[in-house]
């Protein structure tokens, strides 16, 4: 009965209730178990100290000074647990059953009964200011675990719209790749299908017969290479990384790239430095060739292409320097978009698979305008440790 009257949590087993630091319960029977027993240890604690002050003999200073300092411990845990509502409730029931012994001791030991008073005042100050103090934790507490609730909730639904965002992009790009499939199939099906109706009717000439062939060689080469071009893009494979020596590679390329140079000169610059790269040989040999191809048929027959390759910090680089018409200002941002050439006879797919290969080695591929005239396409791959390379070939 004292419990209920103290401490008014509820009437009703069930209904909701309001602890002594104002907060809505939230945790249901368990919890409303758990503060009762707080409050029920509190109350037994007040009633015991009480207890032994009557009961011990008014010339026993010493004991009796004990337990006068055993207020502090109720007074700060009703602070503590229930904040300063608790620990004025806490107060005010500590003075009531203490107020007779007070009396009593009034009369004969003036002296502890100011004492009492005066460490009732002094330790209920202490705990009323430490409830004040745990009010203000679990407010704060309380913001805190609310402001990350609000942030999770926040963090949740961007992840939706991210992933949204994805499915839709890929959704358009797809769409996108398959119209501008569609598209570059068109043209030669229709070369094809003109060709075998001329050959279906049997009246055409042997020279025309002959010309037929050949539209129909030529177009189902052009369909296969536009379908692998495309298959390489769609699924790229995965590195196979390996050591090499940079300038090496470079000059295997451009070896393989003469036979398609006619009278044009390709020079080949490098700053010679003992450092490997990590990469897969065939895909970056795929890249620098197809750069430099395109770089010989954008050049005048009488003209020169420049490979440049260096190490540029932790980065190595490799630049193809062109002199041709170079990228018009309104195609910059398309150039390495799959299906966008400036070619009759492009694919539009060379430089989509290149950014992809550089992409996946962890590097980059950029262009900009050549000094006077053409493009210099810039690819830059992440350099290994520095190793010298002549020991390394010694090894192998």
């Amino acid at each position: 009965m004292a419990i209920e009257l103290l401490f008014p949590l509820c009437a009703l087993p069930g209904q909701r209730w309001r602890a002594w630091e104002n907060e809505d319960m939230l945790y249901g029977m368990t919890s409303l178990r758990s503060t009762r027993m707080k409050a029920a240890f509190i109350v037994l604690l007040v009633t015991a100290l009480a207890f032994f002050s009557w009961f011990t003999p008014p010339h026993d200073v010493v004991l009796h000074n004990i337990l006068h300092h055993l207020n502090i411990l109720p007074f700060m845990l009703a602070g503590l647990l229930f904040g300063w509502k608790g620990a004025l409730k806490t107060i005010l029931l500590a003075t009531v059953l203490q107020a007779p012994s007070i009396h009593r001791h009034w009369f004969s030991e003036p002296l502890d009964a100011q004492d009492q008073i005066v460490e009732l005042s002094t330790f209920g100050a202490a705990g009323m200011i430490a409830g004040v103090l745990a009010e203000r934790e679990r407010t704060q507490r309380r913001r805190v675990e609310t402001t990350k609730l609000e942030l999770e909730q926040v963090y949740t639904e961007l992840r939706q719209n991210i992933d949204q965002l994805k499915k839709t992009e890929r959704l358009t790009a797809a769409g996108q790749l398959s119209a501008s499939l569609a598209h570059e199939i068109r043209n030669p099906l229709a070369s094809i299908s003109g060709a075998a109706g001329i050959l279906a009717r049997g009246q055409a000439s042997a020279e025309s017969r002959t010309e037929c062939l050949n539209i129909l060689t030529k177009e189902s080469q052009r369909l296969n290479k536009l379908l692998t071009n495309f298959l390489e893009f769609a699924r790229p494979r995965l590195p196979r990384y390996q050591s090499m020596d940079p300038e090496e590679m470079v000059r295997s390329v451009t070896a393989l790239a003469q036979h398609n140079t006619k009278n044009l000169r390709v020079v080949v610059e490098s700053q010679p430095e003992s450092r490997e790269v990590q990469c897969d040989p065939e895909q970056i040999k795929q890249l620098l060739l197809n750069l430099i191809l395109n770089a010989v048929q954008a050049t005048r027959e009488d003209g020169a292409v420049t490979i440049r390759s260096f190490f540029e910090d932790d980065a190595y680089c490799v630049e193809v320097c062109d002199k041709g018409q170079g990228i018009p200002t309104e195609a910059r941002e398309s150039i390495f978009e799959p299906f966008f050439t400036t070619k009759e006879t492009g694919t539009g797919l060379g430089l989509a698979i290149a950014s992809n290969i550089a992409a996946q080695h962890g590097g980059t591929l950029t262009f900009r305008p050549n000094e006077g005239r053409g493009t210099i396409f810039r690819l830059q791959l992440p350099a290994s440790e520095a190793v010298a390379i002549e020991s390394v070939r010694s090894v192998r």
